[in-house]
């Protein structure tokens, strides 16, 4: 829990806001707040959430700061997609190059 409240405390001091600015977010007195970040009192989901909000942060990142914390896909499926263009052949090369870049043309046509 500490972790927490030290984050709590450094996001708060990087922003400039004052722990009595804080503390007027939320609601609360600053000597309510300062309990609450001394760990005198206990530092319950509902003053996390709002502390977030008064911070603009989720809670999450509270809790990784200094670290985002990124969700991943949940799954990782790759698509293939197939696409069909009818060119005249002087402008074949032209749209590979736009697709595939100039080096993947070259490899593409070695023979």
């Amino acid at each position: 829990m500490n972790n927490i409240l030290d984050n709590i405390d450094r996001i708060r001091r990087n922003k400039g806001y004052s722990q009595e600015y804080l503390a007027s977010e939320i609601g609360m007195k600053q000597a309510g707040l300062s309990l609450v970040m001394s760990g005198e009192r206990e530092l319950k989901y509902k003053t996390l959430l709002q502390i977030a909000n008064a911070l603009q942060i989720s809670v999450i990142d509270i809790i990784t700061y200094p670290q985002k914390y990124y969700l991943e896909q949940e799954s990782k499926i790759s698509a293939d997609v197939t696409v069909q263009i009818k060119l005249e052949k002087s402008k074949k090369e032209e749209v590979l190059k736009i697709i595939l870049g100039d080096n993947a043309f070259h490899l593409l046509n070695k023979k």
